[in-house]
């Protein structure tokens, strides 16, 4: 028996890919997807379509968050701004990085879960990349779920559940395989649309995730290096 019905962000990418496979498990699927001018936004759409496809999802939901191009501040909605080389030991935060781009995603959750009468949200945040992205680490969720219990109605109760934040992209490879989840299906890179960079963060965390699990990655790429001693 399903628990009900749950909200899923899924950007099209590796996480939440596999966070829509674990919510697939307990609930019902209303899948989310939002654009905000990404350098990747049609790839990632059509991405976020072929897995929502896969799921025979019938719910989905597609919504424009183009203010966050227009505020810019981030390699990945303003092109005068290069997306930076892969830097997985660094901790300051990338250029990639969109301001409080998980606020504004969960408030759109939210507020569709409350029409809906959906009791959870899932995001396929990752703790991993929280050494750059301050909206993906476990005590923002947390503060989120406070926002939400205090500015939804009285008979409202929704979950924000972050079934990956805890693990590594290599143990998010292996649950992916393990739920049959369609990674083949993915876009993850953050500058190109017909082949992924593969130098990018995104890529590079990707790459050393399969690398790590010993899985081989079905996307193409137009540089393939390994990152498993990274």
């Amino acid at each position: 028996m399903k628990k009900g019905l749950a909200v899923v962000l899924a950007s099209g990418g590796l996480d939440s890919c596999v966070t829509v496979a674990v919510a697939h498990q307990s609930h019902d699927l209303a899948l989310l997807h939002l654009n905000y001018g990404q350098r990747t936004e049609q790839r990632e759409l059509h991405a976020f379509h072929a897995i929502a496809d896969f799921y025979q999802a019938p719910r989905r939901l597609v919504v424009s968050l183009e203010h966050l191009s227009f505020i810019g501040g981030s390699s990945l909605t303003d092109r005068s701004i290069p997306v930076s080389e892969a830097d997985l030991v660094g901790r300051s935060i990338p250029t990639s990085y969109v301001p409080f781009r998980n606020a504004n995603m969960l408030a759109v959750a939210v507020s569709w879960a409350e029409v809906l009468g959906a009791n959870a949200v899932f995001i396929g945040a990752v703790e991993e990349d929280s050494s750059g992205y301050p909206d993906c680490r476990k005590e923002f969720f947390d503060a989120f779920s406070r926002v939400v219990a205090a500015g939804t109605k009285p008979s409202t109760r929704i979950a924000i559940i972050t079934p990956v934040i805890a693990l590594r992209k290599a143990d998010i490879v292996r649950q992916g395989v393990a739920l049959g989840a369609p990674l083949h299906l993915t876009w993850s890179c953050y500058q190109r649309e017909d082949l992924a960079c593969g130098v990018c963060d995104s890529c590079a965390l990707r790459l050393r995730g399969f690398q790590q699990a010993g899985v081989v990655d079905p996307l193409p790429y137009a540089q393939k290096p390994s990152y498993v001693n990274a």
